[in-house]
Formats: C-alpha cells, sequence, structure tokens
C-alpha cells in the first residue's frame, strides 16, 4: 500500500505529465508494493485536481474487456477511467498536433444515460437506464512509459489505471439507438486507417455483451463511493486491439446500419 503522500505524488506528476505532453516512468517499478486501490486512488486525486481548476466530468470508460488485451498485461478484470468535458471530440473533428504523446484509436459502443446506475445493477437496470447507445472512438494516451527502458518491463494494470487507464478522448457519432432493440453483441465496425482497412470487431469482444461492461463498472464504482450518473457517457470497451495514430493519420470507423465516426490527426 501507497502512503497519502505517495499518492499525491504520483497524481501530482502524472498531471504535470499531461500538461507537459510527456511521459513518466512505470509506477509499477518505483512502488513494486503498489496495489489496484492504490492505483484507482490516484487517479482519484487527480480527478479531485481537475474538478477543482474547473473541469467536469462527462462520463467514464472501461477498458480491458477483451481477452486479449487482458492476456498481454497478465490481468482478469477490466479497468476504468474518468472522461472530462475537454475530451470530447467531434465527430470527423481534426485533432491539433502536439495534443498529445502518443495516440491510439480503439473503436466501442457508447451508452448515453438517463439515469443513475448504482452497485446493484444488473443487466436489466442498465438497459432501463440507458437514454441511448451510439457509435464512438476512445482516444488512448500514455502519461506512463509503455515500458521501462533499461530493465524492458511492460507497464501493468497498477500503471494503466493510475493514468486514467490510458484515457485521452473521445468521438461520438451522430447515430442514435435504442440498446433494447439492437443486438450489441452483433454490433460491429470496419475500420480504415487512411483509407485502408486496418480491423474489424464485434461487441460480443467485451465481455461477451457491452452491456455487462456497465454492470462490471457500476459495481466497481459501489467499492469506491462513486455512481454513474443520468447524463453522463459511458464508453463500454473496445472490441478492437488500439491502433497507433501519428500526425496525419485520418481514422473512419463503419458500423454498418449502427452508424460512423470518423477522427483526423494533424
Amino acid at each position: 500500500m501507497l502512503s497519502p503522500d505517495q499518492i499525491a505524488q504520483a497524481a501530482d506528476e502524472l498531471l504535470a505529465a499531461e500538461e507537459a505532453r510527456r511521459q513518466i516512468g512505470l509506477l509499477s517499478l518505483r512502488h513494486p508494493e503498489m496495489t489496484l486501490d492504490d492505483a484507482y486512488a490516484i487517479q482519484s486525486a487527480q480527478m479531485a485536481r481537475k474538478l477543482a481548476a474547473g473541469r467536469s466530468i462527462l462520463g467514464w470508460k472501461i477498458g480491458l474487456t477483451s481477452k486479449v488485451m487482458q492476456a498481454a498485461l497478465k490481468i482478469e478484470t477490466p479497468d476504468s477511467g474518468v472522461l472530462y468535458d475537454d475530451m470530447l471530440f467531434a465527430n470527423g473533428a481534426n485533432v491539433p498536433a502536439g495534443r498529445f504523446i502518443q495516440p491510439r484509436i480503439e473503436a466501442e459502443i457508447a451508452f448515453v444515460m438517463k439515469a443513475p446506475l448504482d452497485a446493484t445493477a444488473d443487466r436489466a437496470a442498465v438497459l432501463a437506464a440507458t437514454d441511448y447507445v451510439a457509435p464512438s472512438l476512445e482516444i488512448l494516451d500514455t502519461r506512463i512509459l509503455r515500458a521501462d527502458p533499461a530493465t524492458g518491463q511492460a507497464r501493468v494494470i497498477v500503471d494503466t489505471v493510475s493514468d486514467n487507464a490510458a484515457n485521452a478522448g473521445i468521438v461520438l457519432g451522430e447515430a442514435r439507438h435504442d440498446p433494447a432493440k439492437v443486438d450489441l453483441r452483433w454490433t460491429g465496425a470496419i475500420l480504415r486507417k487512411d483509407g485502408e482497412v486496418e480491423t474489424t470487431g464485434l461487441g460480443a469482444a467485451v465481455l461477451d455483451d457491452p452491456v455487462q461492461g456497465l454492470v462490471w463498472l457500476a459495481r466497481r464504482m459501489g467499492q469506491y463511493g462513486q455512481r454513474i450518473e443520468a447524463g453522463q457517457v459511458i464508453l463500454s470497451g473496445s472490441f478492437i486491439a488500439p491502433i497507433e495514430c501519428p500526425p496525419g493519420t485520418r481514422i473512419e470507423a463503419d458500423f454498418g446500419t449502427f452508424g460512423n465516426v470518423a477522427i483526423a490527426f494533424d
């Protein structure tokens, strides 16, 4: 377990790294005793500072929902992070050069809530509390190195959670759907990078049902005295591997009848 001072220091370093567009070393290497509770405490400390500075919470993101990504980090649980108001990009927008450090893209199904969800939520409660679902892209970025250059040690889940689950941005498509009338397990996308098909995926890659991601999130948040609120946007988890987006990249996700969403990087 980390001390309150260690948690505060890590939060300060990550906020400074985000502001300066640079990366810090692995927290897991500096603090091998770190727990997942420590990591969420660091994330919450950053949230408190951002809210005090005038930011507001747009919603939440769920990550590491696929078996492939869990195996890569040697974990058996998803993670979550906070979406802030300044992370929202318009569909088809251009991300200014230098906004992020090492941006990557994931395709996801976004849930927009009309009622709160607490830790007792089940699948039926999630569907009842959802206003609509929409196609979306998540922009990932890393304020912590992906691997330590000296030892080769890769970051682990406590690094990712501390770094707000590598969250950096969100793009929502215009299409709106009733989640009770769409089989989200079979909802997927063809993702094109610079006009060429890069990858494809289906919603079933997200815990076998994207709705289950929100069940997990509601219960996870309940452990830390939080809850999903009405009006918030929830990214339910990616059904593709992250796509690197160096300057000049254009991303288009074709969700078929579910809609389209795009973003470009200057």
